[in-house]
């Protein structure tokens, strides 16, 4: 059974734990590895690897330090040459190129941000399980059959961001940078209506803005849509 966890979740870093009860992994690792070996009660060595989204430090700070201690880092090319990661730990992975990892069955895809290469991971397990996680993007172009968990970034709603620019609590700068390179609510909505909701177990919403978010409203209305369990992922 997948079991999925936040560690970290909000501009400042992200990191999640993810099982299926046999392999354990962890996607993103952008904190500081001093806390990555506490929530994971200092049992590095037990993850067969970590997957890393982007070269955003908030997604992976950690990365070298957890190469060193053994577990493999799994990136684009772009993202390993942005951050200047080298090693036998550091595997390269390609957009719609699947590979395994122990138990786990992970197909890379191309997401929207802006960065060298991003990629969300749609991971399927020996139980017949299928989660999709996605962060850091403004929308998927793509849809899913047979999931059963999705993680995906809700980062801030449109509503609120123009009220806050309009109240100055946010510079308007941030508007078109965030409209191109993270996910609103309203298009995870959209994304939503798009898939297949039929053997959703579950629904995780990531990286939430701290200034153009609320909490509540996100839960509620994404529950409403799906008519699946929805759990804000914790900072």
């Amino acid at each position: 059974m997948i079991r999925f966890r936040s560690i970290a979740s909000s501009s400042a870093g992200n990191c999640y734990h993810v099982t299926d009860g046999r392999t354990e992994l962890l996607i993103e690792a952008g904190i500081r590895f001093a806390d990555i070996r506490k929530a994971l009660d200092f049992r590095v060595s037990r993850l067969a690897g970590v997957l890393i989204s982007h070269e955003h430090m908030d997604h992976s700070r950690a990365v070298a330090d957890l190469a060193k201690t053994g577990v493999d880092v799994y990136a684009s090319s772009g993202t390993i040459a942005a951050r200047g990661l080298s090693g036998h730990r550091v595997k390269t992975i390609e957009p719609k190129r699947q590979f395994e990892i122990g138990t786990w069955t992970i197909m890379p895809f191309d997401v929207e941000h802006d960065a060298e290469q991003p990629l969300g991971f749609l991971m399927a397990n020996r139980d017949g399980e299928k989660l999709v996680f996605i962060t850091d993007s403004y929308y998927c172009r793509y849809t899913f059959s047979g999931l059963t968990h999705i993680a995906v970034e809700c980062n801030y709603s449109l509503r609120i961001l123009d009220e806050n620019i309009a109240a100055g609590r946010v510079h308007p700068a941030m508007r078109p940078r965030l409209l191109r390179s993270h996910f609103s609510l309203e298009n995870v909505l959209d994304f939503l209506r798009a898939n297949d909701m039929s053997k959703v177990q579950e629904i995780h919403l990531l990286h939430l803005s701290d200034n153009n978010s609320d909490e509540a409203l996100f839960k509620r209305k994404v529950q409403e849509v799906s008519g699946k369990p929805v759990y804000i992922a914790g900072r």
